[in-house]
């Protein structure tokens, strides 16, 4: 395999990334139709919030505990039981859906149902990628698997959109369950893969242990601290993109439709540039670098007074966003020690599913401000604090030399 693509040379890996990508192309797709029938069976785009407030809630509390189930039981087992419970979901959905008789309640109950699967999906899936393709290609095998997810990101809402016209709506959900069968299929080509407890432990103990693994491991919490900052600071933008398109350019909705694309563009573009570089790179220092560009492109951004520009700073902001995220998740995992990798996969996801928080004060500050300020001010703020980072912590600074590390860059080479 070229060697950006060396984790491939695992057959398991590639069921891994197949079943992965299959998965999330079907769920972003069935995200895309329910928005549609949630706002046809309400006209409210208060059911559009409620949608995503029923899936977020039960998918960020169950990641406080998730991980201690992963660490505690056969992992392909787990991740297939939850993968069927959310196709038979989907199967009622479309069951009621053509027979005429579905209703917004019902979106709400099987919503509620996909976010508690949620974090039995992608933090056991990271979990596993370890013990099939090793130490040495495991950052290639980061990059590839946010890879699936950015193309997973585009196709799924795209396809979604050109399939409902040709196929009605109940055909395209037909199309997502076929995806979700053949994300069970492929994980069942995986080898069973089992957690390595040193030491058992309650239930509770397990998920307290979590944070205090965290805690005394410095390196783990300072790369999940520099994490959260792009989530919290910088990353809530694409929630706005509406508002710059209309209230800044004043240009289509197909523009704004092309700015979503660029966003899912640039970070394929990022993971393969992991995926290139992962094993030769210094992790931590191009981690911090690429934050810093992100948020220099990003404020080029906000204060764009034209679209055409706007869109290849955008592109290029997200880019190096991709870059900088999907490092952070690798180190942790080379940090990590066998037993706790479950537990750390799901603090990962947690990160991410912070992201919304930072769009409340962003929202706030942009009604007084204006938009373009705000997300000026905030990137900013997100260089300062990676400089901040940098200059204080001798910890991340050094981090490259963590013997953890060296090992992997020596195999690399």
């Amino acid at each position: 395999m070229p060697r950006s693509f060396t984790a491939l040379e695992s057959i398991p890996f590639r069921w891994l990334v197949s079943s992965l990508g299959t998965f999330f192309l079907a769920m972003q797709g069935q995200l895309v139709v329910r928005s549609l029938l949630a706002f046809e069976l309400t006209g409210s785009t208060m059911a559009l919030a409620m949608i995503n407030l029923v899936i977020a809630t039960p998918m960020s509390l169950g990641l406080l505990f998730s991980g201690a189930i992963i660490d505690r039981v056969e992992r392909r087992g787990l991740t297939i039981i939850s993968q069927t419970v959310v196709l038979i979901n989907e199967l009622i959905v479309l069951i009621l859906l053509m027979m005429g008789v579905l209703e917004f309640w019902h979106l709400l109950a099987t919503a509620f149902v996909l976010g508690i699967n949620f974090p039995f999906l992608m933090p056991t899936r990271t979990a596993m990628i370890y013990s099939l393709v090793g130490r040495e290609k495991l950052g290639n095998a980061m990059a590839l698997q946010a890879t699936s997810l950015n193309v997973a990101r585009i196709l799924g809402p795209a396809g979604m959109g050109l399939l409902i016209p040709l196929i009605t709506m109940e055909g395209a959900y037909l199309v997502s369950i076929i995806l979700y069968g053949f994300s069970i299929l492929a994980m069942l080509k995986l080898p069973k893969s089992y957690p390595e407890n040193k030491v058992r432990k309650g239930f509770l103990e397990d998920v307290t242990y979590s944070f205090k693994y965290v805690a005394k491991n410095r390196a783990i919490l300072l790369c999940l601290t520099f994490g959260l900052f792009p989530m919290l600071l910088a990353l809530p933008i694409i929630s706005f993109l509406v508002v710059f398109t209309e209230s800044v350019w004043g240009v289509s909705e197909t523009a704004l439709g092309v700015m979503m694309g660029s966003v899912g563009v640039g970070g394929i573009i990022g993971s393969l540039l992991v995926a290139r570089l992962g094993d030769t790179m210094k992790r931590a220092r191009v981690m911090m670098y690429a934050a810093i560009v992100f948020a220099i492109f990003l404020s080029g951004f906000s204060i764009s007074p034209y679209y055409l520009l706007a869109l290849p700073l955008l592109l290029a902001s997200n880019i190096f966003a991709n870059m900088s995220q999907t490092l952070n998740q690798t180190l942790v995992q080379l940090l990590a020690d066998n037993e706790v990798r479950g537990r750390m996969s799901s603090l990962m996801m947690l990160t991410v599913g912070l992201t919304p928080l930072g769009v409340l004060p962003v929202a706030y500050f942009a009604e007084i401000y204006g938009i373009a300020n705000t997300m000026f001010v905030a990137c900013i703020i997100l260089v300062l604090v990676v400089i901040a980072f940098f200059s204080l912590s001798s910890t991340l600074r050094n981090l490259d030399k963590d013997k953890r590390l060296t090992d992997v860059y020596e195999l690399g080479d």
